[in-house]
């Protein structure tokens, strides 16, 4: 399988991202304390230089050139983010535990295993971008929150198509071990995202369970792209069968 369409699909965002005007920093912003602790940390967590992964791509030159794009647009995220904070008036943090862990944890095995946390990380930076953008009603936290979450949105895909090569010369049984260990460590990671950025969540309208429920969701959508599984269609709205009884 190549790489050309990921590739295609970068390079088309980055010519995107180029002609797009920024958001109007100038105007300023307006972020509650809570939410903006939760945004210092999320800012920390884009802002890695991708060295790591970049290495581990090397011979593939398709692959390569796309995980460098996706290295890209996170570093853009971690400016937005940035220039967010700089227009609320917010300071940024140099380090968050939080991204430490992650970090070693990506760095401590080959491709397959960061991938398998940087997974992690996509499937809450779905939940959490999305809290951010409906749940404020700042116009310049809705816009930054809104192309995060577009981007976001490609990458889970991407991640799981090199994956989904990763796995398949797996056993069923070994590849069942390795997804049921996995969820283990979703579970945790978003449990711990929960508790620690419960007050922003909450001022977002989100509560904590559902917010876990939520990426635990957007985590069997990605196994199930992984596997090769399809989504099941929707079932087509008939109205003869939606038309109460007794009505005929």
């Amino acid at each position: 399988m190549t790489y050309a369409h990921w590739l295609q699909d970068f390079e088309t965002e980055a010519a995107r991202r180029r002609q797009r005007e920024d958001p109007p920093w100038s105007r300023g912003a307006r972020l509650h304390p809570d939410v903006a602790r939760s945004v210092q940390r999320f800012q920390v967590g884009e802002a890695g230089d991708g060295a790591n992964l970049i290495a581990k791509a090397a011979g593939d030159d398709g692959y390569l050139a796309a995980v460098k794009l996706f290295v890209a647009e996170e570093q853009n995220h971690a400016r937005m983010l940035a220039e967010l904070l700089g227009a609320a008036g917010v300071p940024m943090v140099a380090s968050h535990w939080s991204d430490t862990v992650f970090v070693r944890l990506r760095r401590a095995l080959g491709l397959r295993l960061e991938l398998m946390v940087l997974m992690i990380a996509e499937v809450v930076a779905l939940r959490y971008y999305r809290a951010l953008r409906d749940g404020t009603d700042d116009p310049l936290v809705t816009q930054v929150a809104a192309r995060i979450l577009a981007d976001e949105e490609r990458h889970v895909p991407f991640h799981c198509h090199r994956l989904r090569i990763a796995f398949e010369s797996l056993p069923k049984a070994v590849r069942a071990a390795v997804f049921g260990g996995w969820r283990v460590l979703l579970l945790g990671v978003a449990l711990t995202v929960a508790a620690d950025h419960g007050p922003a969540l909450r001022r977002l309208g989100v509560g904590r369970l559902a917010f876990v429920a939520d990426v635990l969701t957007a985590f069997e959508a990605a196994l199930a792209r992984i596997r090769g599984e399809e989504p099941k269609p929707k079932p087509r709205y008939n109205p003869k069968r939606a038309r109460p009884r007794g009505l005929l």
